[in-house]
């Protein structure tokens, strides 16, 4: 039987043993409705409670101050909808999830003026830049905390300071952040922040956002009084208990040593690769990553064609965000880097999770080399009196 490794965590992360041990009981015992005053629903509504004062120790704010979601998208359009109107100007970045970017987009189409804010080379905000494009009519700053193609963490503690000064609400998109770097909400200065379950090992279709006491938000959707009358519909029972127990894991992982155990990995994996290919390095190297995100980029070559390959061999990995698989165009974040296209289109994204062991490390590392070279022996870009010809001399015989 072939080996198979995941290492694609940015994209989604498997539900681990105890968190579906967790949500089990509510898929048929427990499974009143927690709006309802009976015995059933009050069950129900406790679990849901407890889930909340969970999920706030993870981001340490107040139980009040979290609205449960469907997801990271919805979190941040409801914090970019919710809280401007037309006429509001709003600043955001050229490297943000599609969740952001395209919601900003439409904002701009529906009224709002946007700007959008350039990265670095490192693909790294200036909180400068940001504090630059403020205007009389700034109304919201939304910046990611990590991103989530490069792993790249963004100075949003700085950003939040400047909005503060400036009597603007600031957003962050914590999506990639939760579980993998220590959250306080006070200390970032953000009056939003989005999480999303299925990033830390919860179920898909669960997520949260931190609204601060006294932000203003209005809701996308219209119906019952549920979360404060902030996301109208029946909670998703299981699943916000299965978001509970993952914030509960998360929060415990930040404090036992998980995160450096996976940065380890994380480090020896591109440390070996990089050692065995040449014309080959790492975005967003020079600079602050979560601990679990590697991108790197092997030129002579297109990106997808290495993803299958490397798919055909058991390990799954990813061009880029999930939410652009298909996608002709090279990456709009290493585009925003001022990556060339034709190393953008040549760069994958590698992402461990809290299951991703040294054996997979190991597999990883004898099997990228050989496919890297395989495919530059193929593509009528290379030849063999280039440079780059010496990792592919080295492995030229391997079979994928």
């Amino acid at each position: 039987m072939m080996r198979r490794v995941y290492m694609d965590a940015n994209a989604t992360t498997p539900l681990l043993p105890e968190i579906l041990e967790a949500m089990q009981p509510y898929f048929v015992e427990r499974f009143g409705n927690a709006s309802s005053v009976h015995s059933f629903g009050q069950q129900a509504r406790g679990a849901v409670e407890q889930a909340r004062i969970k999920v706030a120790a993870l981001l340490h704010c107040r139980p009040a101050e979290i609205v449960f979601t469907s997801g990271g998208t919805e979190s941040d359009n409801l914090a970019l909808f919710g809280t401007t109107k037309p006429g509001d100007h709003v600043i955001t970045t050229t490297i943000e999830h599609h969740a952001v970017l395209h919601a900003a987009e439409q904002l701009a189409r529906s009224g709002r003026e946007v700007t959008f804010v350039p990265a670095d080379d490192n693909g790294v905000v200036d909180p400068e830049d940001v504090r630059r494009a403020l205007r009389p009519s700034t109304r919201l700053i939304s910046v990611m905390m990590a991103n989530n193609e490069t792993g790249a963490i963004q100075p949003v503690a700085a950003i939040g300071a400047i909005a503060a000064e400036s009597g603007v609400q600031f957003h962050t998109d914590a999506v990639q952040a939760a579980g993998k770097l220590p959250m306080d909400v006070a200390k970032i200065g953000c009056n939003l922040l989005s999480i999303s379950g299925h990033k830390i090992h919860a179920p898909q279709g669960t997520g949260a956002l931190f609204v601060r006491k006294d932000t203003k938000i209005e809701p996308l959707m219209y119906g019952g009084t549920h979360e404060r009358q902030r996301r109208a519909g029946t909670e998703n029972l299981a699943g916000i208990v299965g978001l509970g127990k993952a914030a509960e894991i998360a929060a415990r992982s930040l404090e036992d040593g998980s995160t450096q155990q996976i940065a380890a990995l994380r480090d020896r994996l591109e440390r070996e690769i990089l050692a065995r290919v040449t014309d080959a390095g790492v975005h967003s190297g020079q600079v602050m990553r979560v601990p679990n995100t590697t991108n790197l980029w092997f030129d002579h070559q297109e990106g997808e064609a290495l993803v299958i390959s490397l798919d055909l061999k058991g390990l799954a990995v990813s061009g880029g965000s999930a939410c652009a698989s298909g996608a002709s165009e090279p990456s709009h974040v290493l585009t925003a880097m001022r990556v060339p296209a034709d190393r953008a289109r040549a760069s994958l994204r590698f992402s461990l999770s809290k299951l991703t062991t040294a054996e997979d490390v190991d597999y990883a590392v004898e099997i990228v080399p050989q496919a890297v070279a395989k495919l530059r022996e193929l593509s009528p870009f290379y030849h063999k009196n280039d440079t780059a010809s010496a990792d592919a001399g080295r492995v030229a015989t391997a079979q994928i």
